[in-house]
């Protein structure tokens, strides 16, 4: 899942090299936390979050698959 999102956020990036993704694994669900340069924040979230909801979207399809939970979060 994070190599999935990493892949994504680096396609919408200006600076790829700053991207890093970070998995929690807990027993039911799975924490993505996603970091940007502060410039690219918005490439990332989008108009009223449109981007930033396509990804977990996408993210979601692919992790029900594995019967686990997804959250994705964009942190600074």
């Amino acid at each position: 899942m994070g190599e999935l999102v990493e892949m994504i956020a680096k396609a919408l990036v200006d600076n790829p090299d700053e991207v890093e993704v970070n998995e929690v694994e807990g027993t039911q669900s799975v924490i993505i936390e996603l970091k940007v340069a502060e410039d690219d924040m918005g490439k990332v979230i989008g108009k009223q979050g449109r981007i930033a909801k396509a990804i977990r979207t996408v993210v979601k399809a692919a992790a029900i698959k594995e019967n686990k939970r997804v959250v994705v979060e964009i942190i600074q």
